[in-house]
């Protein structure tokens, strides 16, 4: 009976950062044996391996693109390297694959075919921003994006309020970069003064920003999160 390749979660840098900078070597050792991919975006992916790997070929690898317009029927054919004993690694835009990320679908659909699941160290933003936050570790949760509407986000934001008060839990989300300043400007106006906000901004990179104040203490300061990654959290303490 053949055997089955394994499948490698492949951590990538979340910015124009230096990859062996913010990867462990165990990494590039994975990406140096791997001609079969599953990436969220083919051309980020291509520059990325280039970056780890110079040497590698470019034409001899094969990459299937995930994201939110792959239809389900697609999954199966593109782990089928895997069940004809080849190894696969899946990869992220940014960050680690199946963290915020469509990846998880094909790591569900691994171990549903019995097939053996690799993650690897890497940058995570939303590790590191709890990490780096000075809040609660012990217990967060992430919401993803927000609601778009006004009154929905305004409502949004106050339930996650009262939840981290009432679960004594820090509550993260994101927002689309463009978004940024306009998140902010809502966060000052929603939430109550006494409220911690961690804003962690361009994680890993030279213009790295991390700081949490209360929403009080926001309101002094001046910031330009426009088109810059970053990764919100409210915490409701009293």
């Amino acid at each position: 009976m053949q055997s089955t390749g394994k499948l490698y979660l492949i951590p990538t840098t979340l910015g124009e950062s230096e990859p062996m900078d913010v990867l462990p070597h165990s990494v590039k050792r994975i990406i140096e044996q791997l001609d079969t991919y599953i990436t969220e975006n083919e051309k980020t992916a291509r520059k990325f391996i280039k970056s780890v790997v110079p040497e590698k070929i470019q034409a001899e690898l094969k990459l299937s693109t995930l994201n939110k317009h792959t239809q389900v029927s697609e999954h199966l054919e593109m782990i089928k390297p895997c069940l004809e004993g080849r190894h696969i690694g899946l990869m992220s835009e940014a960050g680690c694959p199946g963290v915020a990320d469509p990846g998880a679908a094909i790591v569900k659909l691994a171990h549903e075919k019995g097939i053996q699941v690799i993650p690897m160290v890497g940058p995570s933003s939303i590790l590191l921003a709890v990490m780096a936050s000075g809040m609660n570790g012990q217990s967060f949760a992430f919401n993803g994006y927000l609601p778009i509407d006004k009154s929905e986000k305004k409502s949004t934001l106050k339930q996650l309020e009262k939840l981290s008060l009432d679960k004594n839990q820090s509550q993260l989300f994101i927002e689309t970069p463009y978004r940024n300043n306009k998140m902010f400007e809502d966060l000052l106006q929603v939430l109550q003064p006494s409220t911690h906000l961690c804003i962690a901004a361009d994680i890993t990179l030279p213009t790295e920003f991390i700081r949490t104040m209360k929403i009080q203490d926001w309101k002094k300061m001046k910031i330009d999160l426009q088109n810059r990654p970053a990764i919100f959290i409210i915490h409701k303490l009293y």
